[in-house]
């Protein structure tokens, strides 16, 4: 009893943190989404234990959130300067998450109007939309992580309420991962496919057949917009363009040498 105990007492004063790191970015009037688990559970009802809290800014309010967190007493810092800050105080901590690792998936105006109003750890908030929550997830395929049944559960859940044509609109020129994902879901579930549009399904499959009808495509990786360590081999031997780089995509090479180098060293 006396270990249950103990680990209560821990999740109760992380949970502590984590409420007076919403207020003090909500008294600094710093905007802000709450994602990870919070969100994922308001939209599928699925409860999961992490130790992660994301909170979501614009790139634009990220050193107002982090000075106001420093005139709290915590500890920050601009962990990956293309995509995550982090403040600690003590042990516990919170992800300031303006931009997703690969950098394709940046935190603008858009999540914002969109965003649900709900609450969390007992405070009134709002969280990540579920299309965007949905768009960042579906890039996250490593050999030790893979959320793609996070979104079929999402997929289930929500179809019927999503915004599809803003969906699509977040994949933009990656539509072809969306595709992948809804026949996933169709793998997954194949009693739940007409909650998905089929008016999208039958678009998407055109795009897909003109695609092959039409001629070679660029030699670049997309592989490393899913994963930052499983296709290095493609873009250091196999010379395939890396689709994270300019013009292609929003991550400049010292990001991305940064973002690699952080595979062994960064927890």
């Amino acid at each position: 009893m006396t270990g249950q105990s103990t680990l209560d007492e821990s999740a109760q004063d992380t949970n502590t943190f984590y409420r007076r790191t919403l207020h003090v970015l909500s008294d600094a009037a710093v905007p802000f989404l709450v994602g990870g688990s919070h969100a994922f559970l308001e939209y599928t009802g699925i409860v999961r234990n992490t130790k992660d809290f994301d909170l979501f800014v614009r790139r634009g309010d990220l050193e107002r959130a982090m000075e106001a967190l420093k005139g709290a007493g915590y500890r920050t810092e601009l962990t990956f300067p293309h995509w995550l800050g982090k403040a600690w105080r003590y042990e516990d901590f919170v992800d300031l998450v303006f931009n997703s690792g690969n950098g394709a998936c940046p935190v603008d105006d858009g999540w914002f109007d969109n965003a649900v109003e709900t609450q969390v750890l007992g405070m009134p908030v709002k969280i990540v939309p579920c299309e965007e929550l949905l768009w960042q997830k579906a890039f996250i395929m490593e050999r030790e992580r893979f959320d793609g049944a996070d979104i079929v559960h999402m997929l289930r859940a929500r179809a019927p309420a999503l915004d599809w044509d803003r969906l699509l609109a977040r994949f933009g020129a990656h539509w072809p991962l969306l595709y992948t994902y809804l026949l996933f879901f169709h793998f997954v579930y194949p009693s739940e496919i007409q909650s998905i549009p089929a008016s999208l399904i039958d678009e998407l499959a055109r795009r897909m057949s003109e695609l092959r009808a039409g001629g070679q495509a660029d030699r670049v990786c997309q592989g490393t917009l899913v994963s930052r360590a499983q296709y290095l081999l493609d873009i250091g031997q196999y010379g395939f363009a890396d689709a994270r780089l300019a013009p292609r995509g929003g991550m400049s090479p010292e990001d991305a040498i940064f973002w690699t180098w952080a595979i062994d060293h960064v927890r």
